[in-house]
């Protein structure tokens, strides 16, 4: 029984724990309920408040970046205004230059103007005063017309007189006193007339010749040049006295291959840090100085390189012949000249008559031409055209045979010149009859030109005519490539063409053109003749 009763109340324990176990879980899930609805009202409440929060930060974006947004409108703004200002400023500026520069345009034409309108008066007063002469002259011709009218209306009634007079005194017919008394009025007024002529003409040559005189004072005046008369010799400096003996080479190699290239006598003596160069032609003796002034330079001198650089320097002096014929067009305002006849114009200043310089001569005649041809008012470009030309024969006559008028005339004909410039070229001597004013004016400055004190010189024309008639005699044999006359013509070197030419025939050559020399030519001295014969084999090795 009290087992029983203990077991009751272990029972009855066993449930009350169980009552309270069910309690407390229900407490427990009552509780977490709460708990949970409490922390899904926070949870709301926390999702409530960070929206608000996430709102209010986004306003606050909104209007940082509308603010920000307005700073860089503001920016912008003001960056376009600035750079409208400026590109204002440059426009305004550009226009105010160009202004200024259509101001000094307009200033400068101002100008000419002005200029031309001077020049205009000043040719019209010269034309005023030329018609007065002429109408003053046309009167004295009038009156002179009248008085000779006069005289003979006075001789045929003393021919009327004398004829009634003679019938009644001789008791001729009237057929026969009538032969006589013209006879005798004829040379009565043949002698009246001739005085009367003379009187004209000698009023005729005396007004010519002061109005010639005027004129040709004139051009003097408004012409002023230095005479420049052409020597036969160039220096050449050196930078020490060491360079003499590379120049010449070894055994004088160097120098005869500078002299058989360049055709000029190389003079090496004592003179300190120089040598001379000797040749009667200019072109050779400038190839020549350019030639060893780039050897010096180089310092590389041996007969290769000596030949390589005379090469070049002939054709950088026949670029400056270019040149200078175009330099004397251009300043003498001339255009439309045949390219061909522009390199012979250059040439001519590398040529001599009578020790004067024929570029500047012709220059001058050029000049002088056009002057007198203004004062007289006739074409004042086509006497500059044809006094620039006049000589241009001189520029081929080494080449050519006859006078430098005929070839300088056949030149200009070949090359398109106009009959009117061809005839100034070849009458410009007195040969023919000039068809123009111009010619005429070409050929009294060509006279003018040589005749100023110390343009000219007779001894060194007549030795250059002597040097080019030694190289004429030795070119007209066969096989010669090329010939100079050296060391003022006491010495003819030749260089013969090796595959035309024999050792022997050299010899042969050699003796043959002294015997020519001795007979037809008078020189001092003795005249060395050398004839040169070199083979050259050459090979490249690739």
């Amino acid at each position: 029984m009290k087992e029983f009763l203990r077991l009751q109340e272990d029972r009855g324990r066993g449930f009350e724990i169980k009552m309270v176990h069910t309690g407390y879980l229900l407490i427990a899930v009552f509780t977490g309920l709460i708990v949970g609805l409490v922390l899904s009202l926070i949870h709301r409440a926390s999702l409530k408040s960070k929206r608000a929060a996430i709102e209010i930060e986004t306003e606050k974006e909104k209007i940082k970046i509308i603010g920000e947004s307005q700073r860089e409108a503001e920016k912008i703004k003001k960056e376009a205004l600035l750079e409208a200002k400026d590109i204002v400023y440059q426009a305004k500026s550009e226009v105010e230059k160009e202004l200024k520069e259509r101001r000094s345009e307009l200033n400068h034409l101002e100008r000419r103007l002005r200029q031309k309108e001077e020049t205009f008066d000043k040719r019209f007063d010269q034309l005023e005063k030329r018609e007065q002469e002429l109408s003053k002259r046309e009167e004295d011709y009038n009156l002179k017309e009248r008085i000779i009218q006069e005289k003979e209306a006075r001789y045929n009634q003393l021919i009327k007189d004398q004829t009634q007079l003679l019938e009644k005194l001789s008791g001729l017919g009237s057929e026969e006193a009538k032969q006589e008394l013209l006879r005798r009025t004829e040379q009565e007024s043949r002698f009246e007339a001739a005085k009367l002529i003379k009187r004209m003409e000698d009023e005729a040559k005396e007004s010519a010749e002061k109005k010639a005189k005027e004129i040709i004072g004139l051009a003097v005046e408004r012409y002023s040049s230095d005479y420049v008369v052409d020597a036969t010799v160039t220096a050449v400096t050196l930078p020490n006295d060491e360079m003499k003996g590379r120049i010449i080479g070894r055994e004088g190699r160097n120098i005869r291959a500078l002299e058989a290239a360049t055709g000029v006598d190389l003079i090496v003596d004592d003179t300190p840090e120089m040598v001379t160069l000797s040749a009667f032609d200019p072109v050779r003796r400038e190839i020549a100085r350019l030639s060893l002034e780039r050897l010096i330079t180089d310092g590389r001198i041996h007969p290769t390189r000596i030949e390589e650089i005379v090469e070049k320097a002939r054709k950088e002096v026949e670029t400056h012949i270019r040149e200078e014929g175009e330099r004397a067009v251009f300043d003498l305002g001339l255009s439309g000249i045949h390219p061909e006849l522009i390199k012979l114009i250059g040439r001519l200043k590398y040529r001599t008559s009578y020790g004067q310089n024929v570029l500047q001569h012709s220059r001058e005649v050029a000049y002088f031409a056009g002057i007198m041809a203004g004062e007289l008012g006739v074409d004042i470009k086509l006497a500059k055209r044809a006094g620039i030309l006049h000589d241009i024969g001189k520029a081929v006559d080494r080449e050519v045979e006859g006078s430098h008028q005929e070839i300088g005339a056949n030149v200009a004909k070949k090359y398109g010149e106009n009959q009117k410039v061809i005839n100034a070229i070849l009458v410009h001597h007195g040969e023919g009859d000039p068809t123009t004013v111009e010619a005429a004016l070409v050929a009294a400055a060509d006279a003018l030109s040589a005749a100023r004190p110390g343009a000219r010189k007779e001894s060194i024309e007549s030795y250059l005519k002597r040097l080019e008639k030694l190289e004429q005699m030795a070119l007209s044999y066969k096989g010669v490539e090329k010939c100079y006359a050296i060391q003022a013509g006491r010495e003819l070197r030749i260089i013969v063409k090796p595959e035309d030419v024999s050792d022997e025939m050299s010899s042969i050559m050699s003796k043959e053109l002294a015997k020519k020399l001795e007979s037809e030519m008078t020189y001092p001295g003795q005249i060395k003749v050398t004839v040169i014969r070199e083979s050259r084999y050459v090979e490249y090795a690739k």
